[in-house]
């Protein structure tokens, strides 16, 4: 760990990290910094690179191990074990070379989960060409889901797939106060109530005997633009 590209902070071996509950984050700008707090909460141990120094002296203690490095050298990756893990998080967006010189390496590396951040239609459309299996776009999906929110009565929104998505809301009149299974939702609507959290109870799974109430919330699913409209 002599290379004069690496500085580490909490810890000296990052490949001790490179388990199967580990992940690495490449770039800890507000997203990568979210998403590597997020995993550790979640009992993930996460190694942290980012070239700024000031950064990831802001994370030393938060992350598992945290590095001031050079993501775009093999060398540096190398030394730092990230070869050895199954399952890498691109999140550089501010410099556009970086993200995909860096991404290219992984690829090479033969790594099994890499994630790569795109900021723009043209940046996710080169991740893809190079064979990423994860290309997200933070804001874009973000902004979606709000849109949603904020267009309707749903309490939460989440796009399980390009088509699919997960919705909490609180169940139309039309279907409360009679059996789920005399509603024929999913035959007249394409979407399924899948659990149901009656007023100060906690979440049950819906079944066909199920009767709502209208201060129930409920997790309703199905293709996007069904559960959009329900």
């Amino acid at each position: 760990m002599a290379d004069k590209k690496i500085r580490l902070f909490g810890g000296t071996d990052p490949s001790r990290v490179a388990s199967a509950n580990a992940v690495a984050v490449l770039g800890l700008g507000r997203f990568g910094s979210s998403l590597a707090l997020e995993l550790m909460a979640n009992d993930t141990e996460v190694l942290g690179i980012d070239t700024r120094e000031e950064v990831v002296q802001a994370l030393n203690g938060r992350l598992t191990h945290v590095v001031a490095a050079d993501t775009t050298s093999e060398d540096v990756l190398r030394q730092l074990a990230v070869p050895e893990f199954d399952r890498v998080v691109v999140a550089i967006g501010s410099d556009l070379e970086a993200s995909i010189l860096t991404t290219s390496l992984l690829l090479r590396f033969g790594i099994r989960d890499v994630w790569a951040k795109a900021v723009s239609g043209a940046h996710g459309a080169i991740l893809e060409q190079l064979g990423v299996p994860h290309v997200i776009y933070p804001e874009q999906d973000m902004g979606r889901r709000v849109a949603h929110l904020v267009r309707g009565s749903m309490q939460d929104y989440i796009e399980v797939d390009n088509d699919f998505a997960l919705v909490r809301t609180t169940p139309h009149r039309a279907i409360t106060g009679i059996p789920l299974g005399q509603t024929d939702l999913r035959a007249k609507h394409g979407v399924t109530i899948v659990a149901v959290k009656p007023l100060g109870k906690p979440w049950t799974h819906a079944t066909a005997e199920t009767v709502l109430r209208p201060e129930d919330v409920i997790l309703v699913s199905g293709r996007t633009r069904a559960v959009s409209e329900s």
